[in-house]
């Protein structure tokens, strides 16, 4: 973990934690969903929101959601993952400047969330999608990262 920042700047520390605890919700979103612990998952996702909210930009706060629709969907909190997985997709597939790493990451996890709550059409179209985008990931780093998440994501 990197060193705190040594001001009493509020910002500096929003920014020092909304990243750490993103970064650590994301480690667990990688892992296997049934060893997982799910209140670590959920603390860690809904403490980057609310640290990115404080200081980010619109793109930190859309990145913050689809972080908590992995989460809920992960949990087992299909409604709430589904709300928060529409409201991030809506925001990238309008983005004309989405990188083709984080329009896969969009499907991915909009097709987790859909799988969570039910709605196995909305599952199945993006999961279809999912597998095209991360076809056509350029960097093949950046499709790893992708693939860490999507093969946790039920096919069914």
């Amino acid at each position: 973990m990197a060193k705190p920042p040594e001001t009493m700047d509020p910002q500096n520390w929003h920014r020092f934690f909304g990243a750490s605890a993103n970064n650590a919700a994301w480690q667990f979103a990688e892992q296997v969903p049934e060893t997982v612990n799910a209140r670590e998952l959920l603390n860690a996702a809904h403490t980057a929101a609310w640290h990115w909210e404080a200081v980010g930009t619109e793109l930190n706060s859309m990145r913050a959601r689809m972080l908590l629709a992995h989460a809920h969907a992960m949990a087992g909190l299909g409604r709430t993952a589904l709300q928060f997985a529409d409201e991030m997709r809506a925001y990238f597939l309008a983005a004309p400047d989405t990188p083709d790493w984080e329009l896969a990451f969009v499907h991915v996890v909009h097709a987790g969330a859909a799988r969570a709550a039910g709605a196995n059409a909305e599952h199945a179209a993006s999961y279809a999608k999912a597998q095209a985008a991360l076809a056509a990931i350029a960097d093949a780093e950046d499709r790893a990262i992708v693939e860490r998440v999507f093969r946790h994501v039920p096919a069914a």
